[in-house]
């Protein structure tokens, strides 16, 4: 009964109620926004709630939290500016539907299934946190590592064409991570001497670059086309269409929760990984992915909101963040006198199933202020290019020096932007260059602790990979994916279809 009455703490208090709501509204047009992340909206609201009492302060900040994993698909469908690095994948199929005329059926797709897959890691917190916990903990570096080469594989899903074009960005995307201090050593790479590379690129100067300033220099080709009119016929997809999708987004959204419980790991790792999980199970997409397909938006759309659940998972029941706003969210329940981790869960359960409490209604509300405003929202889309372009121009401008407050970030967009712009233009894709950038330091940092820890010993690192079940399964995996992107894979399945009886 306590327990009970600890979870439904947050609907009967009117004034924590309101907070979520206020929150989710916000974190919905935060996230919306390229440049303004939802771990700098929860960051400044530490100092404003410091001196609130810690029900009042938590239920905004989750609010924020999960109207800001959702808002980022907004900007990627509607102008192909992905609002956070999570809502790259969206982008990929969102932005041509938008093209086609049908932003409001994705929105209104993307809005009903990240509330699934919210509902989904918010499910997993309350009945299984202990268990994915101890099975997060079990990560090694070199497990970590193993992830990360998972994910710079993916560049066959990303490329949509030329994989060797593919492999290309994704490397440039590692060299642009690593530019900068080496953090072990402090040792300069890539710097070339000069001072202003020694901070390194933030990767949201060249996101918003790559897509943002890119995609507004192609539209500068076709500034005389009228815009293209959008069909707002029915926003709610039909119950047919949630069934059919159904499947899928279950299963990346176990992808998402188990990405989220991963300390260090977050939504656009997640999301690019069940984008690719689509790809490959999806036998009959309703169009070719990267053209329009829905289950190219269902996929990461359902893991990146399902992680804010699984992000709670290891912050709630070891005092490890999942993720960078549950790393400021520790610092919150530190600020009010709580110490979480193991003990949380022993002398304050009422503060685990509170939490659990705000999930679920952010995630209402969040599917609430996801079907408002769409109508409005797509007219976005059929203003005239003249307008649109210095729009999105703006957008970019905002976004990039929003991040730090520095002009440099700004210059950063704009020549990666140019650069982006040419890629574009020779069918380079982009997808890899972000996915490159964003892995860069998770694959280098613990491919050095993997190392470090065998004491540089290369041939005790490879025999570790077969040491541990976990490093065994990934490193198959890692062997598996790499294969099936060679044209020997794509001749040999050719050939068993021929041979396969009729």
């Amino acid at each position: 009964m306590s327990i009970l009455m600890d979870f439904l703490t947050v609907f009967l208090q009117p004034q924590l109620l309101l907070l979520v709501g206020l929150g989710t509204f916000a974190g919905v047009y935060v996230g919306a926004i390229p440049g303004l992340s939802v771990t700098m909206a929860v960051s400044i609201l530490i100092s404003f709630t410091f001196s609130w009492d810690v029900y009042p302060a938590i239920s905004l900040m989750i609010g924020i939290y999960m109207g800001g994993v959702y808002g980022g698909s907004r900007t990627a469908i509607l102008l192909n500016i992905p609002g956070a690095p999570s809502a790259i994948a969206t982008a990929l199929d969102g932005y041509p539907l938008a093209q086609r005329g049908e932003a409001g059926t994705a929105i209104g797709v993307t809005t009903v299934m990240s509330f699934i897959g919210g509902f989904v890691g918010i499910g997993v917190l309350a009945l299984a946190a202990p268990l994915v916990s101890d099975f997060a903990l079990g990560f090694q570096p070199r497990d970590y590592m193993l992830l990360a080469v998972l994910g710079i594989l993916l560049v066959g899903s990303l490329s949509q064409g030329s994989l060797l074009k593919g492999i290309f960005a994704g490397a440039l995307g590692l060299a642009i991570g690593a530019v900068g201090r080496d953090p072990l050593t402090f040792a300069e790479r890539f710097t070339f001497d000069i001072q202003l590379l020694e901070g390194g690129i933030s990767f949201i100067a060249v996101m918003i670059g790559m897509f943002g300033v890119s995609e507004a220099l192609l539209q500068l080709h076709h500034v005389d086309k009228d815009a293209v009119r959008q069909k707002i016929r029915r926003i709610v997809p039909s119950l047919t269409t949630v069934r059919k999708h159904l499947p899928l987004s279950l299963q990346t959204s176990s992808i998402g929760v188990i990405i989220g419980a991963l300390p260090g790991t977050g939504g656009d790792i997640a999301a690019l990984m069940a984008y690719d999980h689509a790809k490959r199970v999806t036998k009959h997409p309703s169009r070719p992915f990267g053209e329009g397909a829905m289950e190219g938006l269902v996929a990461p759309e359902t893991a990146n909101n399902a992680v804010v659940g699984g992000a709670f998972i290891p912050m709630m029941t070891l005092g490890i963040p999942g993720d960078a706003v549950t790393a400021i969210m520790i610092g919150a329940l530190f600020i009010h006198g709580l110490n979480p981790g193991p003990m949380l869960m022993v002398d304050q359960p009422d503060m685990f199933w509170f939490i659990v409490g705000c999930l679920v209604v952010a995630n209402v509300f969040m599917l609430i202020f996801g079907l408002t405003g769409i109508r409005l929202f797509t007219k976005i889309v059929e203003m005239p290019r003249s307008v649109l372009i210095p729009l999105i121009m703006l957008l970019s401008i905002v976004g990039a020096y929003a991040v730090n407050n520095a002009v440099t970030d700004v210059y950063w967009m704009l020549a990666f932007g140019l650069f982006g712009y040419f890629m574009r233009h020779y069918g380079y894709p982009l997808g890899p260059v972000i996915l490159g950038v964003i892995l860069s330091r998770l694959l280098d940092d613990n491919w050095r602790r993997a190392i470090i820890s065998e004491r540089e010993d290369l041939g005790r690192f490879f025999a570790g990979l077969f040491s541990s079940p976990l490093s065994t399964v990934l490193f198959l995996a890692v062997i598996a994916i790499f294969l099936s992107q060679t044209p020997l894979w794509s001749k040999a399945r050719i050939r068993k279809k021929r041979h396969a009886p009729q």
